[in-house]
């Protein structure tokens, strides 16, 4: 039985689930903003925003680039549903640098038929991937 310290946090993607297990704290960009969550939070629901994840076990401290999805906070578990999570080591820094000149380009020399959220959202996710490795 999880200690009342630690709430359960789960991490799913379309394709795996990225991670489960009992941590102490969990910390994520939402769409208004940081979010630091401990257990016995105010049930919430949230829209994530490209950003650093940060997951607090009792003994180590993971980080993961989370692109996009929903948070489900509750007082025992989290359970997050996101598009895109990697770890630091499934990053490819050249492919993050590119993304990122790509997405200043396009917003440097916006068109009337440029997509600027899309654009905006490469960027950010460009700049978790590469603040992640740093």
């Amino acid at each position: 039985m999880a200690e009342k310290n630690t709430f359960l946090l789960r991490i799913i993607t379309p394709d795996r689930l990225f991670y489960e297990g009992q941590v102490e704290m969990a910390e994520f960009t939402t769409t208004e903003g940081e979010i630091g969550v401990l257990p016995g939070h105010i049930p919430l629901t949230v829209i994530i925003k490209p950003g650093i994840l940060t997951i607090y076990e009792a003994e180590e401290e993971k980080r993961a680039a989370l692109h996009a999805g929903f948070a489900e906070i509750l007082q025992d578990r989290v359970t997050i549903l996101a598009e895109i999570v990697e770890w630091p080591s499934e990053i490819d820094r050249e492919r993050a640098n590119a993304a990122k000149e790509r997405a200043e380009e396009r917003l440097r020399s916006r068109t009337p038929e440029t997509d600027i959220a899309r654009a905006e959202t490469a960027l950010l996710r460009a700049v978790a991937r590469i603040e992640l490795l740093k």
